[in-house]
């Protein structure tokens, strides 16, 4: 099955007529030329009008929190306080008596990610002695529902901790059994103070279920430096490069010069990838560096519009903006960069093998060859549509129309 994108601009650059085919598992393109008005269609071939717009690979969300949404419910006053703890306990007061059930809930969020424009998701699926696996099981039912729209990979994440409340550690084993991809952690030191004991679950079940990790980290500064130092360790010493991402991370570049230079070296030699929320914070490791080192950086959403913070709306394309802004990049260069970490950076933290961004001006994604999951965007270059985040959108996966002007359609046989 042919499809033909007709009048396309990809990565913004001269009009071409990009051919796909939909295969089994997914599918690829198969030529992109340049724009000839004159070509004969055949008659089993789909066409999608391209209108000059600017041709993407689709948005990657890799951190994303798919089980605590309140996207499309009525504003609510943010009751949460300081801490993850605190957050956390704020989120378990309340998430079970919102206006929808969770299931709904889920389903519309993801729904409308795919909408504009992200085709490959990362979703965290809290675990505890609370919901135990109910926030689980409905972000598993979102990720079917949509399995011909969207390829989901859930992360079973002790948002609790695992040693602060007996029985974390038995649920979290039963999400992996369930089908868990990813399996998650977070803050060893301040939240479950015991970071040997902490990290050794951790590495030890994502051993056991042969499954990749992902580790939040909202530690500062010295403290963050010292787990994340504890996560290298373990990584190295079982074996695990390019299975680990540490997510946040936030001020591991508040401590020196030297050490900043150190970690992004260790990451680079052990292919540990991180995952930026975009976060307002200073002490960051900057992007550039990580990017000319080899390091796979991704971006997310991290919640949306939930009991944790008031900020997120399904649109990575506003995530993307705001990656530029926090991080103070003018340069159009710079601009496009943060829009090459939102789609191919976060492909490829959800697959090592995939192409990687070799520098700040690499634009992969739309050749002959690569994956068939595609975003079209209006925008006269590619930093003024991150800028200007239009809506006339059409969104691509597997080599088929799964949604146009923000609206899901129907994905054929």
């Amino acid at each position: 099955m042919n499809t033909l994108i007709r009048a396309v601009r990809p990565w913004g650059q001269s009009l071409s007529d990009v051919t796909l085919v939909a295969a089994e598992g997914g599918g690829k393109i198969t030529a992109v030329k340049p724009h000839d008005p004159a070509t004969v269609v055949p008659g089993d071939t789909t066409v999608v009008e391209g209108r000059g717009r600017i041709l993407l690979p689709s948005f990657s969300d890799v951190h994303v929190h798919l089980d605590s949404t309140r996207i499309g419910l009525p504003f609510r006053e943010h009751t949460g306080g300081p801490g993850v703890w605190t957050m956390m306990m704020n989120d378990r007061q309340n998430w079970r008596n919102a206006e929808v059930p969770l299931q709904d809930r889920v389903n519309d969020t993801l729904g409308r990610m795919i909408a504009r424009g992200t085709t490959r998701v990362r979703s965290y699926a809290q675990v505890d002695v609370d919901c135990r696996l109910e926030r689980f099981d409905a972000v598993a039912a979102a990720k079917e529902k949509f399995a011909g729209q969207a390829s989901v990979d859930i992360i079973a994440f002790p948002q609790a901790g695992l040693l602060l409340e007996a029985g974390t550690v038995v649920l979290m084993e039963e999400a992996l059994k369930a089908g868990a991809n990813v399996m998650g952690g977070i803050d060893p030191c301040t939240l479950d103070r015991d970071p040997a004991k902490h990290l050794d679950i951790v590495f030890g079940l994502a051993e056991k279920y042969q499954v990749p990790i992902d580790i939040h980290l909202h530690e500062p500064g010295e403290l963050g430096v010292f787990s994340t130092e504890l996560v290298l360790e373990r990584t190295r010493a079982l074996g695990m490069q390019g299975k680990v991402t540490m997510s946040h991370a936030y001020q591991l570049g508040s401590v020196s010069e030297a050490t900043t230079r150190r970690l992004i070296d260790a990451f680079a030699e052990l292919d540990v990838s991180l995952a930026s929320v975009a976060p307002s914070a200073a002490g960051q490791l900057p992007i550039p560096l990580l990017t000319e080192a080899g390091v796979r950086l991704g971006l997310g959403e991290d919640g949306q519009r939930d009991y944790w913070s008031p900020y997120g709306n399904t649109d990575m394309l506003d995530r993307t903006w705001q990656l530029a802004f926090t991080h103070g990049f003018r340069k159009d260069e710079l601009i496009e960069h943060c829009l090459a970490i939102a789609t191919i950076g976060g492909a490829s933290i959800l697959d090592p093998n995939a192409t990687r961004l070799k520098n700040t001006a690499h634009r992969p994604g739309v050749e002959v060859g690569d994956p068939a999951e595609l975003l079209l965007v209006d925008g006269e270059t590619v930093a003024s549509t991150v800028m200007d985040r239009g809506k006339d959108r059409t969104v691509i996966h597997a080599g088929q129309v799964v949604a146009d002007q923000l609206e899901l359609v129907q994905r054929r046989p």
